[in-house]
């Protein structure tokens, strides 16, 4: 990257962390029981609920309490269990639609991070009926809150239930873009390990690894505080000790519990700290070709650790130290290899490839540009890259 445009993005970022303490971030209030959520409704005083979550788990039946709950107690409970991941502007435009035929007051987002990201975009949309989700794209352009967002993780991956972004795609141009407000952060997150004891271990390996990415990417940036080191540090620790446990013995109840814990805390991380170029590439390759996100990130993210060289080694070695991945007396290059080493051998483990075999060469240029404009200058990386520097990666991820 040129020293100017360099100039421009360091100066931006550094703006950005000065006004950041003065912004309305707030972390959501966590429930305690799932029976809790039909309180919580009632006492604010909804008769008409959306409930958002995809067939799988509506097909495990995981949903089927909080329906009897809600029903019992005479809410009309409006169902939309089609969310497919990576999910698009055509899929939120049909659930609005459907909230708003039915009145619906508030909505409950039961699953993944696609599900939690669908939630927050129709949320922003219901709110802001005349502004188009194009129109939401950047940071702080909802004019109008969303409505109550009640979020039951059942991953723990994304960290989507404590972050003021959504992700979505353009079904016309097959781009990913993000949404970010302070005002998409759920008001109210329920964590119940129970409810990913029976993720399937490849969906278990790449959630787990999507938070491990968070939380490396939120610690090794430029505009980090000393809340979002703290839990950047934990939650890398914690999914470093318990994620070939869940990998291997799903029904490790401890190891899941401390998955679910670590990915909330690799949320909160990374919405005060922002992430990096992992997942503006990941970005581009969900958007492109329908890439999962976690699997994307857990590909990428020793590639890109790797190309930031110098300018990260120092903050991995406190990370790979502090995870005992590496001793305090091994050398920062030596602790950084090891760290990276650690998660190419996880990757292994789980049978994530190495690269992928589906990127085609004419996509390469147009996907490096959109990364480098989601990533520049809003991500405070550790090492500023050009979209023309960006394409190296991709090449080097590709088959």
């Amino acid at each position: 990257m040129d020293f100017f445009s360099k100039a421009y993005c360091r100066t931006y970022q550094t703006i950005f962390k000065w006004i950041m303490p003065m912004l309305p971030y707030r972390e959501p209030k966590c429930i305690e029981k799932m029976e809790d959520i039909k309180n919580i409704v009632l006492d604010k005083g909804y008769s008409k609920v959306m409930l958002i979550t995809d067939e799988g788990i509506r097909v495990q039946k995981l949903t089927l309490p909080l329906e009897r709950d809600l029903k019992a107690e005479k809410i009309k409970l409006t169902v939309y269990d089609q969310v497919k991941p990576n999910p698009t502007v055509s899929l939120v435009e049909e659930v609005v639609a459907l909230y708003q035929e039915n009145g619906c007051e508030c909505i409950i987002a039961f699953g993944g991070g696609s599900v939690m990201d669908t939630a927050k975009a129709v949320g922003a949309r219901v709110a802001n009926p005349k502004k188009s989700l194009l129109n939401m794209r950047g940071i702080m352009k909802i004019k109008n809150p969303p409505p109550t967002i009640i979020a039951i993780p059942t991953t723990a991956g994304t960290g989507s239930e404590t972050t003021v972004t959504a992700v979505i795609t353009d079904d016309q141009t097959h781009r990913k873009y993000t949404i970010n407000d302070f005002k998409l952060i759920p008001e109210l997150v329920l964590l119940d390990h129970t409810l990913t004891l029976k993720l399937p271990p490849n969906i278990t390996a790449t959630t787990g690894m999507d938070a491990l990415t968070h939380a490396i990417e939120a610690f090794i940036g430029n505009s980090t505080t000393d809340d979002s080191r703290k839990n950047a540090l934990e939650a890398a620790r914690l999914i470093l000790e318990n994620i070939e446990k869940v990998y291997h013995d799903g029904s490790n109840e401890r190891a899941r519990a401390n998955m679910l814990r670590a990915s909330y805390m690799a949320g909160l991380a990374f919405t005060k700290s922002y992430v990096g170029y992992v997942h503006a590439i990941a970005h581009s390759l969900g958007g492109r070709y329908n890439t999962p996100h976690g699997l994307a990130n857990a590909v990428i993210l020793p590639y890109v650790l790797s190309e930031y060289g110098l300018s990260a080694i120092k903050k991995l070695k406190i990370m790979a130290v502090y995870c005992n991945v590496a001793r305090p007396y091994d050398s920062e290059q030596n602790a950084t290899n090891k760290f990276i080493n650690k998660i190419l051998d996880l990757n292994e483990e789980f049978g994530i490839p190495k690269t992928f075999d589906f990127i085609r060469d004419e996509d390469i240029e147009l996907m490096a540009k959109h990364a480098a404009k989601e990533a520049n200058p809003l991500y405070p990386v550790p090492k500023e890259f050009s979209a023309k520097e960006l394409q190296k990666i991709y090449y080097k991820i590709k088959s």
